[in-house]
Parts: C-alpha cells; sequence; structure tokens
C-alpha cells in the first residue's frame, strides 16, 4: 500500500542512511510501539516496512508512522520534508514483503505464542544473512531463539514508549546471539540517535525487571492509603528524577501490559514479582491506562 503523499515526494531525492544502519527495514506491527520504532528509522534515512495484520490496521499505522513524522519535523528534529518521508514508507498485509528487509523488528502483543509464531513467519521469509530482532520488554530472548532456524541472527531490541522521546534501546543478547549481530546493534542504537544498554537475556531484562519492580510497590502504597497517586509519582520525579513517576508510566505502558509482565517475572523469580490485588481488579474491570481513558491518572 503507498501512500497519497508518496505521489507528490516521486521527484524528492531521499537521503542515505547514516553508515551501519541497515538501508530496508521492516516493523512487524503497527501499533504505539511499532509505529515509534518505525519512526524512528524513517527520519534516518532508511526505507521502511510496516506489516500488519488487516487493511484497515495497515492504513491506522500508516497515520501513526506519519503523524509522528510531522511532529518530528515541527520540532526540528529532521530536515526531511513529510513527502520525502512518506515515500519510504510501506504498509502491507503480507509477510512476503519482508523478503527484502535487511533487518526487522517484531513489535506484536507480549504473547508467548504469539511471538513464536510471528519470528517464525518472518524468518522464513527473510534472506539468511539478515537479522531479526524482537522488541519483547520480558519474555526470555534465549527460549525466542531455541524457536528459530538461525538463533544466531536474533536478538532482542528492547525500544522505550515513547519512541521518539526515548533515548534508550535496551539490546538484549541471547545466548547464541553472533558477535557481529551484538557489535552492529550497538552501532544501529547509536545512527538512530540513542544510547545502548547492552544485557544479556535473564527474565524482565534490567529495565523491566527494575521498572515493573517500584511499579508494583507504588501500587502497593496506594492500595494501603499511604499516598495518593499523584503525590507518590511526585515523590520519584522530583526526589529522584523519575521522568514521569512509577504509576503515571504503567498508565502510559497499560496495565494489562504491567500485569502480564509481572505475572511472567513471578513465575520466574518469585513472590517478590506478584502482582497486587489492586492491578489485577483494575485489570479485570477494563480499566488499563491511557489507551482507556483513566487509571491512576484521569487521561480524558
Amino acid at each position: 500500500m503507498t501512500s497519497p503523499l508518496s505521489e507528490a515526494a516521486s521527484d524528492v531525492q531521499s537521503p542515505e542512511p547514516p553508515a551501519g544502519l541497515p538501508a530496508r527495514v521492516g516493523v512487524l506491527g503497527g501499533g504505539r510501539m511499532g509505529a515509534g520504532i518505525a519512526h524512528a528509522f524513517l527520519v534516518t534515512g532508511a526505507d521502511v516496512l510496516v506489516v500488519e495484520r488487516d487493511g484497515q490496521s495497515a492504513e491506522a499505522a500508516r497515520e501513526r508512522v506519519e503523524s509522528a513524522a510531522a511532529k518530528s519535523i515541527q520540532r526540528g528534529a529532521t530536515d526531511a520534508n513529510l513527502e520525502e518521508m512518506a515515500s519510504r514508507l510501506t504498509v502491507s498485509v503480507d509477510y512476503d514483503a519482508f523478503t527484502d528487509r535487511q533487518l526487522v523488528v517484531e513489535a506484536v502483543p507480549e504473547d508467548w505464542n504469539l511471538k513464536v509464531a510471528s519470528l517464525r513467519g518472518i524468518e522464513d521469509r527473510l534472506q539468511r544473512d539478515a537479522y531479526l530482532a524482537s522488541n519483547t520488554s520480558s519474555l526470555s530472548v534465549n527460549g525466542l531463539a531455541k524457536e528459530l532456524k538461525r538463533p544466531g541472527n536474533f536478538l532482542g531490541l528492547h525500544f522505550f514508549n515513547p519512541v521518539p522521546a526515548s533515548t534508550l534501546i535496551e539490546v538484549v543478547l541471547g545466548e547464541q546471539t553472533a558477535p557481529q549481530l551484538a557489535a552492529e546493534a550497538k552501532r544501529w542504537v547509536e545512527a538512530l540517535g540513542k544510547t545502548a544498554v547492552v544485557v544479556n537475556d535473564a527474565p524482565g531484562f534490567a529495565s523491566s525487571r527494575l521498572g515493573v519492580a517500584i511499579a508494583l510497590e507504588a501500587m502497593r502504597m496506594v492500595e494501603e492509603g499511604v499516598a495518593s497517586a499523584e503525590d507518590i509519582d511526585n515523590a520519584m520525579v522530583l526526589g529522584y528524577k523519575h521522568p514521569t513517576g512509577p504509576l503515571r508510566t504503567t498508565d502510559i505502558v497499560g496495565l494489562d501490559v504491567r500485569l502480564g509482565i509481572a505475572e511472567y517475572l513471578q513465575s520466574t523469580l518469585g513472590d517478590r514479582f506478584a502482582p497486587p490485588q489492586i492491578l489485577r481488579n483494575k485489570v479485570a474491570r477494563g480499566e488499563l491506562g491511557r489507551k482507556t481513558g483513566k487509571d491512576f491518572f484521569d487521561w480524558n
């Protein structure tokens, strides 16, 4: 699927991606995270393909990426114009479109079976020297690698939400990740204008493990009536320079996502990551944070 903007940009010269960055990048999943990842590569000059499950989702993904591109132009973050960037963005519903990609980042929800099926579907279409990454925030990279034919070409690239504003990418190395890929991944992150934190695969990696631990304790404090959500967050923002506070961050990430990660960490690391009842109750009521309008904070 091509954008109407791309036709108007046919005579606009596209910039070359920075040295070390793949020229042809694919992203599976065009939700908030996938669109952010696509945008990150798009503004650096890469040709970007986003694959979604159906036509409606694909067009919604295009709108998200182009909206993020427009905002990056307004901020002065890129010298490119919107028409030129749109000419380098393709959305599709066909896995076969990944065939010519040098790197594909999987960005589907944190469900094990969905991740495995998605990664296998991508790998079957890629050239043997192409690289595959998962944007998982907690699932085992080693475990996912065991489900693939070429585990040496696979690693975790954990982007942070919102991707355009975040300066961090967690590079998660599996036991079989090729040393060359580990080195290249750091160069990709630098080319995207972000900082790499390199960790070996472990439950929750570094960021999710620490972030969830703080968030769960903050929820327990609300549950016990220690302080309001706003005051707990202000304590972390003003006292520890947390960018938004653990509870507002939870709203942004999604309470259902936090619950899924906490349950996984509990199963692997023990009951210190047991989700508090307040979290389970809110998810059961469909109070999931910003995407549903209200939870610890009112987003309407």
